[in-house]
């Protein structure tokens, strides 16, 4: 039997996720999986995809249904509960579980060149990512403070506006979670004040596709300790491949 895994979003024009799973597919020879990716317009699509195939055993999600996902979950995992966004489906005898995985590749990535100064963070988004990255900065005691356009739609946030010298000083650490520079809008950046940033500031983003986004670029530029997603996705990506295989 073959069987099948795949990811659902909205648009999946360039997903990491299929061409991860290709590759090690191949190189592991494991011959019994296939991979694919579900484009579906909205949430409420995954129903007929999940009835319309018989052997599909687990899903990965992304933008923009992490959040949305929920509802359609038989159990969840004690993150998913706390967090409300899963990015991990395993489907057993019919019944949708849920996990986050993605909480454990931002820590791993995290930690590579995490520093005693950095004991801040200012958190770019307030979606299923952005939550992932909060639940790991609870876990290692670092205080976060979410930055949104809309700062009154969600707890503990601020306007890109309110972001100034001392709170880059206070906040070391700065998370992009949102699509901003992510191929092909390669020119666009959050808007933050980038010439306030140092050498004390380490930026992360979770976009991988360019490598180098404008974001990080910019920090680069200002001595800052940059990361970008790729490690994460190789993290969270590992991660569903062992629970769905368990």
């Amino acid at each position: 039997m073959m069987r099948i895994f795949g990811l659902i979003g909205f648009p999946l024009s360039h997903s990491f996720s299929k061409k991860y799973f290709d590759q090690k597919f191949a190189s592991e020879q494991i011959t019994d999986a296939n991979f694919f990716l579900y484009p579906i317009p909205k949430i409420q699509d995954v129903v007929s995809l999940i009835q319309s195939t018989p052997n599909l055993q687990g899903l990965a999600v992304t933008i923009p249904y992490k959040k949305q996902i929920i509802p359609y979950l038989n159990k969840v995992s004690p993150e998913v509960q706390q967090m409300q966004a899963c990015n991990c489906v395993h489907i057993q005898q019919g019944e949708l579980i849920g996990y986050n995985t993605d909480v454990i590749g931002f820590k791993k990535s995290l930690l590579q060149q995490l520093q005693p100064h950095h004991n801040g963070a200012l958190i770019l988004g307030t979606g299923g990512a952005a939550a992932a990255v909060a639940f790991v900065f609870n876990e290692l005691k670092i205080p976060f403070q979410f930055v949104s356009r809309n700062p009154l739609s969600h707890h503990n946030c601020i306007a890109y506006k309110q972001i100034n010298e001392t709170l880059l000083g206070q906040f070391p650490i700065i998370v992009n979670t949102t699509p901003l520079g992510t191929f092909p809008d390669v020119n666009n950046c959050p808007p933050i004040p980038y010439e306030f940033l140092s050498e004390k500031n380490y930026l992360f983003d979770l976009v991988y596709n360019p490598a180098e986004t404008l974001f990080l670029k910019k920090g680069k530029e200002k001595g800052c300790l940059v990361q970008n997603g790729y490690d994460m996705l190789v993290g969270q990506a590992e991660a569903n491949w062992e629970i769905w295989n368990a």
